[in-house]
């Protein structure tokens, strides 16, 4: 059968697609017909492989290098990888001015990537439509977050800070059999920088605007022969606010995060043996984040008028929003013979999270939430992995168990008080293998298959109180301890096929799974439904895609087509109902929206015309709808739509390299971003969705020789003023808007050793 994107050339009917997927949809089609047409020749044994680019009169320096990422949980070439995966190396971080996990955003092709709202550190991750915005236990992400090949279970504190970093790794569509569940969507990975045979290290002064000040310091060395090896980075990482708090001259939208990574590792000569321990710990001591009020609250007896900034708020509440982060790891590695190799993995994570929200933002209690959370999660993973030459692939056995939990303090109008509070405790085994065959020197074949066994058990208390002490309970609104168990099985496929030496076509069909929970703020006096439990999602995903090396090495071209076939999408949403005393009231609920489709296009350029200009981009079209959604017994489906997913995604790049005649190499570079509207909520509110926008970035960056460099980074330069969350609760007259930075400027000074 064929791909249904690829179905319905007239776009007639509830499975078309809009004209630009169409476009784009014909585009992909021209040039996979051209690249058979063009590249039909003979590819023998001995020539490169796909994108490795062939033998050709372009300079070295004009010639784009190959990255190496480990996408299947192996060392690969980017170009050779059958996965839709964008990677960033140390020198395309710094170019671009990737200071944490937000600033991918606009870089990455279908990926919308923030912090949450009322957090700095928070994590929000939408890819290709699929993520998570609700930040409670209970509850879990939709793309998967890792440090090192350690997975990071919970949003809070996920908002990792780059520095002393080799490389980020963002793969697009589901990873379930090779990462498990919680990547439905897909996954980032944040790789550190390796141990060094040598000693090395690098210091990094960064001042801005607002008071910014930022140290980055590393420092790794070894011993003579090599075998011990050991490295140090630190961050201290201090701004003024955006915003302030006008209660009491507080900044607020500000920064203060300390960070530290540390390793070592033994690396015997001679020996089949490799050992390394690391850890690392993340305080981020940042006040409330800022928000603009969209409109004056009418319960605000005052009727305050909303102020013109977009960042500054009125709260009475303590400015207060402390994330602590962290955990170890230890990573062994076992020779067994040339083809095959053991790894063991043992890591520990933790992170506790202390915030005041204040949702209305003014000095009565209005809607105050007090917001404790805590988790921690250990996990072990085996790996055995092999490279035969014609065939490769890793078989591995994970086992995970985390318990997550808190406590969330509402105090409504200073006269309703509850509580939300519980711990989710889950246990995951799962056993997986995936393999790769070169059947022939063009085809290639990759089947994967991962069977997950996962049990969760909630243990929820939620009740009213009598007074703002929290001490005197009046009702129970849940109390229950329930448990369920979610099997799944996770298969892939994918072929690849070399049209030439520089052109590879491939297809592949991947299933995503994200188990399901329970909702830990039920409220079963007013919708008992609400204390049952909440289905698993699941994704089948098919995608066809084309990676290119052109114009002698140096062009690079990759596009995906892709169509997902969603079902039991878990949505956080208001549910509204009243008091026994006819008062409305509100609880925040869990449901699943039955099913979905998305589709679209991504396409990723990387070209040097000339030696010292690059150009690169990126584009997506999605095209997202829900084909079930059952509200009260009726298919609304029609009426909704997808939350943090734009219908268009582009970028465009241009940086220059030369040498200027006071020495050094000068690169500067100018970029622009695009997003179409977006909602971020999924009440769909048009209060709060933020229409099309752009950005404009530039920076430059002298190196003066090979120990110094000096830059000036320039970010958001038209000051845009762009939302990337929001609150319409009407019950509680809250009506905001969370907004992204406004244009920042840094100059910064390196010296590397």
């Amino acid at each position: 059968m064929l791909n249904p994107l690829l179905q319905n050339p007239a776009g007639t009917g509830r499975r078309g697609l809009t004209g630009p997927l169409r476009a784009a949809r014909s585009s992909l089609a021209l040039a996979l017909c051209t690249a058979f047409a063009l590249q039909a020749l003979p590819v023998s044994a001995d020539e490169p492989a796909a994108g490795a680019a062939a033998a050709a009169p372009a300079s070295d320096a004009a010639r784009l290098d190959a990255v190496t990422v480990t996408a299947r949980r192996r060392e690969e070439s980017l170009r050779d990888v059958p996965v839709a995966v964008t990677a960033m190396g140390v020198e395309a971080l710094e170019t671009m001015n990737v200071r944490n996990f937000a600033d991918l955003q606009g870089l990455v092709p279908s990926l919308s990537i923030y912090a949450a709202r009322g957090s700095n550190t928070t994590l929000t991750t939408y890819i290709r439509g699929v993520g998570q915005s609700d930040p409670l236990w209970g509850v879990d992400p939709g793309v998967g977050i890792y440090l090192d090949d350690v997975y990071i279970a919970r949003p809070q504190g996920a908002l990792l800070e780059v520095f002393d970093t080799e490389r980020i790794e963002v793969l697009r569509g589901p990873q379930g059999t090779l990462y498990g569940k919680n990547t439905i969507g897909g996954a980032v990975k944040y790789v550190s920088r390796p141990l060094a045979k040598k000693t090395e290290g690098a210091l990094t002064l960064e001042l801005g605007e607002r008071g910014q000040r930022n140290v980055k310091a590393a420092l790794g060395s070894a011993s003579d022969d090599g075998q011990w090896r050991g490295r140090v980075s630190l961050a201290s990482l201090k701004r003024g606010g955006f915003g302030k708090n006008l209660a009491d001259g507080s900044d607020v939208s500000n920064q203060d995060t300390r960070a530290a990574r540390i390793s070592a590792g033994f690396f015997p000569s001679g020996s089949p043996l490799s050992v390394q321990l690391s850890a690392d710990d993340t305080r981020d001591n940042s006040n409330m984040r800022g928000f603009q009020r969209l409109a004056a609250n009418p319960f605000d007896p005052l009727k305050t008028p909303p102020l013109d900034s977009r960042y500054d708020i009125n709260s009475g509440m303590a400015n207060a929003n402390h994330t602590n982060s962290g955990g170890h790891a230890l990573m062994a590695g076992w020779k067994l013979n040339e083809a095959w190799q053991a790894r063991f993995i043992h890591a520990y994570r933790k992170s506790d999270t202390a915030t005041a929200i204040d949702f209305d933002g003014l000095p009565p209690k209005i809607a105050d939430v007090l917001a404790d959370y805590a988790d921690h999660s250990t996990s072990n993973e085996l790996q055995l992995s092999f490279d035969g030459g014609d065939s490769s692939g890793v078989i591995g056995l994970y086992l995970f168990d985390g318990q997550a939990g808190g406590r969330v303090r509402n105090n409504f109008f200073d006269k309703a008080f509850g509580t939300t509070a519980g711990t989710v405790y889950t246990k995951s085994t799962a056993g997986y293998a995936d393999w790769n065959w070169r059947l022939t020197p063009r085809l290639g074949l990759n089947l994967g298959l991962r069977y997950t066994h996962e049990s969760k058990r909630a243990v929820v208390l939620n009740q009213a109180f009598s007074d703002a002490s929290f001490s005197k309970p009046l009702l129970t609104s849940s109390n229950f301890d329930q448990s369920l168990v979610a099997k799944n099985w996770a298969p892939k496929l994918a072929l690849d096929f070399k049209l030439s030496a520089n052109h590879t076509v491939y297809g592949s069909a991947t299933r995503g799974f994200k188990s399901g929970g329970y909702n830990v703020r039920a409220n079963v006096l007013a919708v008992p439904e609400s204390a049952k439990p909440i289905a698993d999602e699941t994704i089948d995903a098919f995608e066809l895609g084309l990676k290119s090396v052109l114009d002698e090495g140096r062009l690079e071209v990759n596009t995906a087509i892709f169509h997902n076939a969603y079902r039991n999408v878990q949505l956080s949403v208001f549910t509204s109902y009243r008091r026994p005393d006819g008062t409305p009231d509100f609880f925040s609920d869990f449901t699943n929206a039955g099913r979905a489709r998305v589709e679209g296009v991504e396409t990723e350029m990387l070209w040097r015309p000339a030696r010292g200009w690059t150009l690169s981009g990126n584009l997506a079209l999605l095209n997202a709808k829900y084909t079930e959604y059952m509200d009260r017994g009726v298919n609304v489906a029609a009426q909704k739509k997808f939350s943090n997913t734009p219908e268009l995604q582009a970028a465009f790049n241009i940086e220059q390299r030369s040498q200027p005649s006071f020495g050094g190499t000068l690169r500067s570079r100018v970029g622009v971003s695009y997003r179409s509207k977006v909602y971020p909520t999924t009440d769909l509110s048009e209060a709060i969705a933020q229409g099309g926008f752009s950005l404009l970035n530039a920076g430059v960056i002298w190196e003066r020789d090979s120990h110094w460099s000096f830059g000036l980074q320039g970010s958001n330069l038209g000051n845009k003023a762009y939302r990337t969350d929001g609150y319409n609760i009407a019950t509680l007259g809250v009506l905001t808007g969370f907004y992204g930075p406004p244009r920042q400027l840094t100059a910064s000074a390196s010296y590397r050793f």
